[in-house]
């Protein structure tokens, strides 16, 4: 796709730079300085007075081999009181939160913090005084313990898991220069100042400064998978004078430099220092600095000298803070447990002052009645307030936090033992590493997600090529055999051949094989010529280094079809032509970067001819083609076709150059490379007058692998109403065609960029500030006038611009400026800028509104730090839910601040993983994390707490109403046993397997109809409403248990003529009843039963029975005469036939309404749930049908003509190095007979 002009920003001096990384968040003083000068000067504010420098620490300095230093009293810092220890981490890493002091204190102050863990404890205190204790002390004691033990074994072996992480990372091994020679010693004890050897695929333990290695002047090679997710190589180089001083041991033992560098900070993207040395200084750059979480490659051996070390490194700055994640259940049930314990107080309040008036009436009236206290009325009805708070207690269930975490471990252990979401290749199951935040994976509203890594396997791939005219790549070509047609070629004809490459169309093989046309030869030439690639030998095989994985895959695809690049020098490249090695002298090397979007390469062939071969974006290389260039336009429709697959295009051409030419021309290259000052520009413009009249061959197609299924992933989402917004450090063009080929981005979408987002929220400030009332209302104008066909592209020289996240250390000076600016000027720089925070915040709120409007949101060249941004703007204007999905360790922030974060397993680095709550090894498994696991957990989850709230209230209610019968005495209407063994063994069990086991439609229904999600997000089936309905059904179903009962003992004769209507006995006829209709309920709230489901139901039933007649037994009375008072009260009331129709009147009067509401709801007022499971048996039948087809419908690409995004992505080569030899020795030509076999690895970037 073209670039798109800009509109005019004028709320800045300059526009947003698309190609750079905004770091803002962690700026160097000397940046501070330049900016505040810069606002100093516009402010035309006077210089202050000089004023001697205060004797401050100077930066951060390093003195190699010295580890004294950084102990000297100018660079210790205040840690507590008179406490101070050095400024300078040390190499070890923590991340654990107990020891084995602080284990059982710090564990039980968190979970002391728990409104319901400290309400009990309290509670036990009250139950220990004997006047106001009505129940025993054990029976808020045991279930405290309980509760309190599970969740601390639960903690405790969460912590032991990080000790043994971080005890492997801290006790890896490196080589340190101790005493004049290397030692082994472990990452724990390295400190900033050693001087380290590293070998090949070591991990870098900090942050170190490159002196040299055994490669060609110091250069390094690294792979970055933990930081970035991406598994291309990036080479480093060390100075040279440390690379021609420091080889030996004994060189090292006497470097003393003194390096002067930036203060540690989460810039991945620069390093500025300075090393003090023999009396010269030589300054420092990222291009030096080997990061730490990275790993060496392709280089045997290297020295280094430790700058950061520890939490000073910056993959660990970029780490964020670890938040505690809480869910929206978890928040709401704490609001209703405050709900409870509020209804709690009034309620005994209200019996309390009851029995004040009902003892002033009555009680201290009657004789039979006085205890021989003397308390007063008031006093009585003091202690009642508290003997009914102990009574009412189980309005607020103890065992249910017990219950949840039990749920939740199982839910858990059920993610875990998917094996649908194991991924056999890499032997990597689904793994939930917390247990608290499964039913909010059914809540999602927001995904953000990285690219690379995450969405993309980051695998080039050579699909197809136009030469000539003729598309080559389809396996349905003419020129293919009919035998042929749908199978790989056979490339076993070249034994320098790659297994991994494949290609389906068989004619462009036959072409290069019978030599017949000279352009497919030419194209191929090219291929292996034009690039920057590095060739290494190693161990018998040539190991390639791209300046990016693109450049691999071209130079790979060339090597297949016979042009088997072997070796280059300073001034030769040598290539296999068809089993002829060719040496070409390089004359000139036109790199690539994103302003020129292509490079060129000007060779001498050995029969004297001098040619230039062109490649890059097609865009650019047709403005500079011949007129009378061939095959233009079939080329172009072939570039068409490319683009609507979303294939990465690129453009070849070539053109033959006289000597006269090419002298005169070399003259102006070599005066531009030397000049002073803007060289950059100088030498484009050289560039420009080679680059022209260019003969066009042809245009390559390479597919850039998204991982699989990722477009139906995404689509299944987008149905359930889960919108995915992709944050990534890619270029514009990357992500933009990894959106499309991800289907994000559809061809009826208006796609809207940084600067018309600016220019939108610039109006709505404008529109805010005319208005009188701007700051008072809310402005509901949509930003859109077609809400669902917008997309959003911005940049994060955008975001910043933006949000005016500027520096933090000035955001507040810099708004009160302009504030002062804007009320004395009317310059349209001034009025385009917020005014004040309020105005800041408004604009990030519109923002978040405007994105929110269209259908996929893409930030691009953003910091893991505007990561977090975007995410923490969304959870706070939308207040939605979040999850985060990222692979490498600048993911960790993001994953850190969503509420759910995820991480991607497997080659690209574990740093993702580490921080994350979920991780599996492929994107595609999120659809069945969130449709199927988080739905299920969700819906199990709100059942079980509606439940669970609606059978306390239903048990404890019933104290309430036989209050009113017994003077409001704080007397229990149940016996105190059935009281302590209701919640732990009478109901707990099947409530239990509902919230592990029941599920309303089975997960390939779950995954075919997403609208099924829709009331997760809503949270519509846990909400203040449905707390209110358990209550009054608790309410209601308490007043049929006590009340029918109570009626029927009144006016009762037994069979033997007496009459069964003592306390005990009412007692267990409303026990009875309660626990049949509780567990029955359960019954009509299960959808899914199996075995255990009906074991539960009736065992919980007949435990009931058989605890109740062994506890009422003469036998136990007779061993505990005090604690057994219920004597032959349930063989004495259940042996009567008229109690039995009793409970059983009590149970159907109590369920009968709960069956006909579900009926009308069901009937009249479906759900889609209730749809889906009408028709289940018809949908499963379906599937097995579709399943016995096996047939997958052609995947159809839209029709928008577009360019694809290779040579906008393209990073800088290796021209420079290759130019100025510092990259290759001059070493014997490599013959294909002393070759095993050839090898590509993992490419590489110049970062």
């Amino acid at each position: 796709m073209s670039a798109r002009p800009r509109a005019g920003s004028q709320g800045s001096l300059e526009e947003p730079d698309d190609e750079v990384m905004p770091y803002s968040d962690d700026e160097t003083d000397e940046e501070l300085q330049s900016e505040d000068d810069l606002d100093r000067t516009e402010d035309q504010l006077p210089e202050p007075e000089p004023r001697p420098a205060p004797a401050a620490e100077a930066g951060w300095t390093i003195q190699a081999n010295d580890r004294e230093y950084c102990r000297r009293p100018e660079f210790q810092k205040k840690v507590f009181l008179c406490f101070k220890k050095s400024r300078y981490s040390g190499n070890a890493i923590k991340t654990y939160k107990y020891n084995v002091l602080t284990f059982l204190p710090l564990n039980l102050y968190e979970q002391f913090k728990r409104a319901a863990n400290l309400y009990f404890l309290c509670l036990l205190i009250l139950q220990i005084i004997p006047e106001i204790t009505t129940l025993p002390w054990y029976t808020t004691l045991v279930p405290l313990v309980l509760v309190l033990g599970i969740t601390a074994i639960k903690d405790l072996v969460d912590d032991l898991a990080r000790h043994r992480m971080d005890k492997e990372i801290n006790n890896r091994r490196c080589d340190v220069l101790l005493n004049n020679r290397f030692e082994e010693t472990r990452w724990m004890h390295l400190q900033v100042g050693d001087v380290v050897r590293l070998k090949k695929n070591d991990f870098i333990p900090a942050d170190i400064l490159l002196l040299s290695s055994s490669n060609a002047n110091s250069l390094c090679y690294v792979e970055t998978a933990e930081l970035d997710g991406e598994t291309n190589l990036k080479f480093k180089m060390g100075l040279k004078v440390t690379d021609e001083q420091l080889q030996k041991e004994d060189q090292m033992a006497q470097f003393d430099a003194l390096i002067k560098c930036e203060e540690p900070n989460n810039r991945l993207d620069k390093f500025l220092g300075t090393m003090d040395w023999k009396g010269k200084s030589y300054s420092l750059d990222l291009d030096n600095m080997l990061l730490r979480g990275c790993k060496v490659r392709n280089t045997e051996q290297s020295h280094g000298l430790v700058i950061f070390a520890g939490n000073d490194t910056k993959i660990m700055r970029n780490g964020g803070k670890t938040r505690f994640k809480r869910t929206t259940i978890d928040r709401l049930m704490n609001y209703m447990v405050y709900t409870i314990f509020g209804l709690l107080v009034l309620l005994c309040a209200g019996l309390a002052i009851g029995h004040t008036y009902w003892y002033e009436s009555i009680g201290s009236k009657a004789w039979y009645l006085n205890d021989g206290l003397g308390h007063s009325s008031s006093y009585r009805g003091f202690l009642s307030f508290w003997g009914y708070i102990i009574i009412l207690n189980t309005m607020v269930p103890i065992s249910l936090y017990v219950s949840v975490e039990v749920i939740r471990l199982g839910q858990s252990k059920f993610i875990n033992w998917d094996l649908q979401m194991y991924y056999a290749e890499k032997d990597t199951p689904a793994k939930a590493r917390t247990t608290t935040l499964n039913e909010q994976l059914g809540q999602i509203e927001y995904i953000f997600s990285d690219k690379t890594g995450t969405l993309t396997q980051n695998i080039m791939a050579f699909k197809k090529c136009a030469i000539s005219g003729r598309t080559y790549g389809d396996s349905t070509s003419a020129g293919s055999g009919g035998f042929e047609r749908g199978k790989p070629v056979d490339f076993s004809w070249n034994k320098y051949f790659d297994n991994n490459f494949q290609f389906d169309d068989h004619s462009l093989v036959s072409c290069i094989r019978s030599k017949k046309d000279a352009q497919v030869l030419e194209f191929f030439k090219l291929l292996s010529l034009c690039h920057t690639v590095m060739v290494e030998q190693k161990e018998g095989e040539l190991v390639y280094q791209a300046a990016s994985p693109d450049e691999g895959a071209l130079v790979s695809a060339a090597r297949n079809f016979g042009f088997v690049f072997l070796s280059r020098t300073q001034d030769t490249i040598t290539i296999l032509e068809m089993d002829q090695e060719v040496t070409y002298t390089t004359l000139a090397m036109l790199d690539f970067d994103s302003d020129r979007k292509r490079m060129s390469i000007i060779l001498k062939f050995p029969d004297g001819r001098i040619r230039l071969y062109c490649k890059g974006a097609d865009t650019v290389v047709y403005q500079r083609l011949n007129p009378n260039s061939e095959h233009k336009e079939t080329t172009q429709e072939s570039l068409n076709v490319f683009a609507n697959e979303t294939l990465r295009t690129l453009c070849l051409a070539y053109k033959d150059i006289s000597q006269e030419e090419y002298d005169a021309w070399d003259l102006k290259h070599q005066k531009a490379s030397i000049s002073m000052g803007n060289r950059d520009e100088a030498l484009n413009e050289v560039y420009e007058e080679i680059e022209n009249n260019l003969l066009l061959i042809g245009a390559t197609a390479i597919e850039d692998k998204l991982q699989d299924g990722v477009p139906e992933t995404i689509a299944k989402l987008a149905k359930a109403d889960i919108k995915i917004w992709v944050l990534t450090g890619d270029k514009k063009e990357t992500a933009e065609n990894i959106g499309y080929s991800c289907e994000l981005l559809t061809d009826d979408m208006k796609i809207h960029y940084g600067e018309d987002v600016n220019v939108q929220l610039r109006n709505r400030q404008t529109q805010r500030r005319n208005d009188p009332q701007g700051r008072s209302k809310k402005l509901k104008e949509t930003f859109f006038p077609e809400p669902g066909k917008n997309a959003l592209i911005i940049t994060g020289g955008w975001l910043n611009e933006i949000l005016y996240e500027k520096k933090k250390k000035r955001r507040r000076l810099r708004l009160k400026k302009l504030r002062k600016r804007y009320m004395n000027s009317n310059s349209p720089q001034d009025i385009n800028q917020p005014i004040d925070e309020w105005e800041k915040e408004k604009r990030q709120e519109d923002f978040v509104d405007m994105a929110c409007e269209c259908s996929s949101v893409i930030c691009c060249r953003v910091t893991p730090k505007q990561k977090a941004n975007v995410v923490s703007l969304v959870k706070r204007y939308k207040k939605a839910v979040t999850l985060s999905i990222g692979d490498g360790a600048n993911d960790v922030n993001m994953i850190k601040t969503a509420d759910i974060g995820v991480g991607i397993s497997g080659q690209e680095g574990m740093q993702a993983v580490m921080s994350s709550d979920y991780a599996f090894a492929q994107f595609r498994f999120l659809q069945r994390l969130l449709l199927v696991h988080g739905r299920w957990s969700y819906i199990r989850m709100c059942k079980f707490l509606r439940y669970f709230f609606y059978k306390n209230f239903a048990f404890t209610l019933v104290h309430f109403w036989f209050s009113f019968f017994n003077g409001f005495s704080s007397q229990t209407a149940y016996e105190d046993w059935f009281i302590t063994l209701y919640n732990v063994c009478y109901s707990s069990l099947p409530v239990l397997l509902v919230g592990l086991l029941d599920q309303d439609v089975n997960d390939k229904l779950s995954l075919r109809f997403p609208k099924l999600y829709l009331p997760g997000q809503l949270g519509s089936l846990f909400n203040y409403r449905n707390f209110f309905i358990s209550l009054f059904h608790g309410l209601f179903t308490s007043l049929i248990i006590f009340f029918i009962p109570y009626g029927a003992f009144q006016q009762t004769m037994g069979q033997d003529g007496e009459a069964p209507s003592d306390y005990q006995s009412f007692a267990v006829v409303a026990a009875s009843s309660l626990i049949i209709t509780v567990n029955l309920q359960i019954s009509l709230n299960t959808n899914y039963w199996t075995f255990v489901n009906f074991f539960a139901v009736l065992g919980s039933i007949a435990l009931y029975f058989g605890v109740m007649f062994d506890i009422h037994s003469a036998g136990i009375h007779v061993i505990f005469p005090t604690t057994f008072t219920f004597t032959g009260a349930a063989s004495n009331a259940l042996r009567q036939p008229y109690l039995w129709l009793t409970i059983i009147l009590t149970v159907g009067i109590c369920l009968l309404p709960v069956i006909c509401i579900q009926f009308l709801y069901q009937t009249i007022w479906p759900s889609v749930g209730d749809k889906v499971q009408r028709n289940r048996k018809k949908y499963e039948l379906e599937d097995e049908a579709e399943e016995r087809k096996k047939t997958k419908p052609a995947f159809v690409r839209g029709g928008r003509s577009r360019r694809s995004a290779y040579a906008f992505s393209h990073s800088r080569g290796y021209a420079d190095l290759i130019a100025t030899g510092r990259s290759v020795r001059q070493r014997p030509r490599v013959r294909p007979e002393l070759r095993d076999s050839i090898r590509e690895v993992p490419q590489a970037e110049n970062i």
